[in-house]
């Protein structure tokens, strides 16, 4: 059966390929980029990486158009993001038609910090790092379903007062917040205000580096850009990521993994996964 955001019976599922392989976006014959989706990402001002690696991700796994708004160093930007990823210098509200939007990998630029979580509130939103504190707080509501991104660290920083098992705690924060949850480790925890649950338990230890949850957001929001189901969306970027640092193994770095999505994808489309 595949998942849905809708799924609300189903509960420490196995993350695996039978469960969204047939949500998976396929581009059609006659299409063009638009179709596929545009994703927009606030850059970080100082940790020009960590965006670097989202926004590359976030293209393989098969966004039609990426856009980096850089209020810093967009210079930086330009000479060091794939040509096929526009840079823009300006107000984020002037980018039209946008899908998706990403906000936290590397930080937020204090000139983007309240238009971040006010605007596109017709897009999905990704959420990471120091960013989901912030739109805790300010208790974000979007028209359409918003995904944040915590390791273990971050989630226990942001909802310090929940308690119990680690699959409970995170079905938990998904329902005060009315995200999805994804809560990364060893273990990765999806986890639907609806009460849908999935467990993934594939993984690799040579995700244990730097940059790797930066690869994680991008693909989330790269899936999500092509209008994939919301919680569907997050199984996949999850089961994708992991296969990437499986495949790759011993010497991973977190720019390896974007390079990885294309044949994982392939093999996925069919039916090899």
């Amino acid at each position: 059966m595949a998942v849905s955001p809708k799924a609300g019976s189903m509960m420490n599922e196995e993350n695996r390929p039978k469960l969204w392989a047939d949500l998976l976006p396929v581009p059609s014959r006659d299409g063009h980029k638009y179709d596929r989706g545009h994703a927009l990402i606030y850059a970080a001002p100082e940790l020009t990486g960590a965006t670097r690696l989202a926004a590359s991700a976030c293209m393989r796994i098969g966004a039609g158009l990426v856009t980096v708004v850089a209020r810093h160093r967009a210079d930086v930007y330009r000479a060091s993001l794939p040509p096929s990823i526009m840079v823009r210098h300006k107000h984020p509200g002037m980018v039209k038609n946008m899908s998706a939007v990403l906000v936290g990998p590397g930080g937020v630029a204090a000139e983007h910090a309240d238009i971040a979580f006010a605007e596109h509130d017709d897009c999905h939103h990704v959420i990471d790092a120091d960013a989901i504190d912030v739109a805790c707080h300010l208790k974000v509501a979007y028209g359409k379903p918003w995904v944040i991104t915590p390791h273990q660290g971050e989630f226990d920083r942001v909802f310090p007062q929940l308690c119990g098992q680690r699959e409970d705690r995170a079905s938990e924060a998904a329902r005060l917040t009315g995200a999805i949850v994804v809560l990364k480790g060893s273990s990765t925890i999806i986890a639907g205000p609806g009460g849908e649950r999935v467990v993934s338990h594939h993984a690799s230890p040579y995700l244990a580096s730097a940059g790797t949850g930066d690869v994680l957001a991008g693909l989330i929001t790269g899936l999500l850009a092509q209008s994939m189901p919301a919680f569907a969306a997050c199984c996949v970027a999850v089961w994708v990521h992991a296969e990437a640092a499986k495949r790759f193994g011993p010497g991973l770095i977190a720019s390896d993994i974007p390079d990885m999505v294309p044949s994982i994808l392939t093999d996925l489309l069919a039916g090899q996964g």
